[in-house]
């Protein structure tokens, strides 16, 4: 069982086949799909999901905070099921693919006072850019 599929069992979220088919298609590590992608995905494994089950599903799922939803670069918002892990992205600038990554150190303990200008810093988000192996050789 997924992860996601655990948290949310844990939380009492109803699962119906829709929510949990949503749910099977995030798994993974460097899941960062569309809510196309993910439509296009669950309806593989269960052809009658509906388009707007998905979307409904993914904005509960954001709401929960279960889900991330990234955007980069004015592209389609993307999901990412890893919410709960601290993690960084790394983002092609072509191709617009999309890795998490985990850089040492504590960016948010980095920042010094001065630097924090009055602010209660809660959280720290970077996007690292760069070209992709596929784009790169492309």
């Amino acid at each position: 069982m997924s992860d996601l599929l655990e948290r949310l069992r844990g939380r009492g979220w109803r699962l119906t086949a829709q929510r949990r088919v949503v749910a099977e298609v995030l798994d993974g590590d460097h899941v960062h799909y569309t809510a196309d992608e993910v439509h296009a995905k669950a309806t593989d494994l269960l052809p009658e999901i509906s388009r707007a089950t998905v979307y409904n599903t993914l904005g509960e799922l954001v709401s929960l905070g279960e889900i991330l939803e990234v955007s980069t670069d004015g592209r389609a918002k993307r999901y990412d099921p890893n919410a709960h892990h601290a993690h960084q992205h790394l983002v092609c600038s072509r191709c617009g693919t999309i890795r998490d990554v985990h850089p040492s150190g504590d960016l948010l303990a980095d920042l010094p006072a001065h630097e924090r200008f009055g602010f209660q810093v809660s959280a720290v988000e970077v996007t690292y850019r760069g070209i992709c192996p596929n784009c790169s050789t492309a």
